[in-house]
């Protein structure tokens, strides 16, 4: 039996959520061992940028600046699985916006 870790990452929590469950349901069905999904820490990219391009602010010597953040949230699903149950995960359904990477080990 093979032992697959599958790894999700996304900037949507729900669409993460969507994968997982669908995840659960197929070992559910087979009867299969599966560990996760384990979230894994989120990522804050930010970027601070000045509202004006004349970088004057509000004309009183202060500038004013935009905060922008994006979160990218990760889980890690470890499956035993035998061919079988590995071609249904192939099958799973991705929302856009999800990256998926499938590792097999032996």
């Amino acid at each position: 039996m093979q032992k697959a870790r599958i790894k999700l990452s996304s900037t949507d929590p729900v669409k993460i959520q969507q994968v997982c469950d669908e995840l659960k349901a197929i070992s559910e069905k087979f009867g299969i061992v599966m560990k996760g999904p384990i979230p894994m820490p989120t990522k804050k990219l930010k970027v601070t940028t000045m509202k004006t391009p004349c970088g004057d602010g509000t004309g009183h010597g202060n500038a004013t600046w935009d905060n922008w953040e994006m979160r990218i949230h990760k889980r890690v699903i470890d499956i035993s699985a035998d061919e079988r149950t590995l071609r249904q995960v192939m099958r799973v359904t991705v929302p856009e916006g999800v990256q998926i990477s499938i590792q097999l080990k032996d």
